[in-house]
């Protein structure tokens, strides 16, 4: 038995021969990847789950970062503003980000522009004030972005898929729109990124944001069709039949999960018994597959119902 705190040596040999059997944690086929990002002025704050907002003098906060020293919301931590040099010290940043996720396993990375952080604060006219290079029209304001991007994919091997989440939409006049949203998943597309998650808001803390089911769905639907890239649609999607026909209707290429299988963490199993699908469970869970099934009648079988 190895001491504690230390390694056995059979993990050991199975680390530095590279990653595990992907069957160790998860069934064949499975892909496992890690979103790269730098929270920008939205950082130096509680955890959602402690009350969010901005760290008090007595909570220890650091100095944010941002493209213009302009808070997120009244009370919140001026950025400062990133000069050039420290914009090409980040790409070298997030490139050692993606080597480490190589090294630790992963099968894809996913490049965080969205919500706020960093890479979409530079992408918002909200946000980025600059007079430089990286601000002013959109080619400007998505120039630290492609460099992050490029950098990133240039950096870890074909194998590895290099995606990009970003904010269609900031629900609010003058923001970052969907039409941008567009034009930049173009430029993401030539430079080899293999999919733009469309997500929205996240940078205007008075952004009105109709939070209903699918709300989000048109931008994935409209990025795929005008810019040719696979898209990922996202939000309030929880029921197995909407997640299927948003695919098989081909408003998106995928579909993204978060409060749903927070909520159920069998989601997938549960989908696949509403959708008639045949679904493998490890031999620990075998004797909940009928209990899975009774619980989420087909959808034919709800239809005859009705």
């Amino acid at each position: 038995m190895a001491a504690s705190g230390s390694i056995p040596m059979t993990t050991k040999r199975r680390l530095s021969a590279g990653s595990p059997p992907r069957g160790a944690w998860a069934p064949a086929g499975t892909r496992f990847g890690i979103q790269l990002a730098h929270a920008g002025r939205k950082a130096s704050n509680r955890l959602p789950w402690q009350g969010g907002g901005p760290l008090k003098a007595d909570e220890d906060p650091w100095q944010t970062v941002g493209p213009s020293a302009i808070p997120f919301a009244t009370g919140w931590n001026v950025p400062t503003p990133l000069s050039e040099g420290d914009i090409a010290k980040l790409v070298e940043h997030f490139v050692a980000a993606g080597k480490r996720a190589e090294r630790a396993g992963f099968d894809f990375v996913e490049i965080h522009s969205a919500h706020g952080y960093l890479l979409h604060e530079f992408l918002s006219p909200l946000s980025n004030m600059r007079d430089d290079r990286y601000g002013g029209p959109l080619e400007n304001r998505t120039r630290f972005l492609l460099e992050v991007a490029r950098a990133v994919r240039a950096s870890l091997p074909a194998r590895m898929m290099v995606g990009t989440r970003i904010s269609a939409s900031e629900w609010t006049d003058g923001g970052f729109s969907v039409d941008e949203a567009v034009v930049v998943a173009r430029a993401l597309k030539e430079i080899g990124i293999a999919y733009v998650c469309a997500s929205s808001g996240g940078n205007w803390a008075k952004a009105q944001v109709p939070l209903t089911p699918l709300y989000q769905v048109p931008f994935a639907e409209r990025i795929r069709r005008e810019a040719g890239i696979v898209t990922r649609a996202v939000g309030l999607i929880d029921r197995p039949e909407d997640a299927e026909a948003i695919v098989a209707e081909g408003r998106a290429d995928l579909v993204a999960l978060a409060r749903a299988v927070l909520a159920d963490p069998r989601w997938p199993w549960r989908a696949a018994a509403t959708l008639g699908a045949p679904f493998e469970t490890p031999p620990q869970y075998a004797r909940s597959a009928p209990l899975m099934s009774k619980w989420a009648p087909p959808v034919a079988a709800r239809a005859d119902a009705a």
